[in-house]
């Protein structure tokens, strides 16, 4: 189990594009360690979940566009966020395809999931899965401290 969660980090160490500019955001472990909080070090580098119905954006209605936590980089805007009972933040798409990756995982029975990062920096942001409402069909089920809220009145 070490030896997979070390190689989770390794992979997610990797630098992708940053969707507003293309280009890489790079860091160091130790640099994310010291910008991040522990919470969200376990998350986004580590790929943890926050346990369920804990975070400040589960049940948030206010309007504006969710970003990640570690780089900023715009995910979803408000207006496809619903509430699908989770206790976790849900959105039926990403603000642009661009803005995330998916990754295929495979569970302990051979059963996966597929796992959601930021496209501009490889943070793990939660999951999507194929039971959400229309118009896409899709639940993207993130974790609260993997992202920010720039309201849409201008404050976060």
């Amino acid at each position: 189990m070490a030896a997979e969660s070390t190689d989770k980090v390794a992979k997610m160490a990797r630098t992708s594009s940053d969707s507003r500019t293309g280009e890489r955001v790079t860091r160091t472990d130790a640099q994310w360690r010291a910008d991040l909080t522990r919470e969200q070090y376990e998350v986004l580098r580590r790929g943890g979940t926050e346990r369920a119905g804990t975070g400040q954006y589960a049940y948030s209605k206010n309007p504006g566009t969710y970003r990640c936590a570690a780089c900023g980089a715009e995910l979803f805007d408000s207006g496809t966020k619903y509430d699908s009972g989770t206790g976790w933040p849900s959105f039926t798409q990403p603000l642009s395809e661009d803005a995330v990756e998916h990754v295929k995982e495979r569970g302990f029975l051979g059963a996966g999931q597929t796992e959601v990062r930021c496209r501009s920096c490889a943070s793990h942001l939660g999951h999507v899965f194929p039971d959400g409402p229309r118009p896409t069909g899709h639940r993207y089920c993130m974790n609260s401290v993997a992202l920010t809220l720039e309201s849409a009145h201008g404050s976060a």
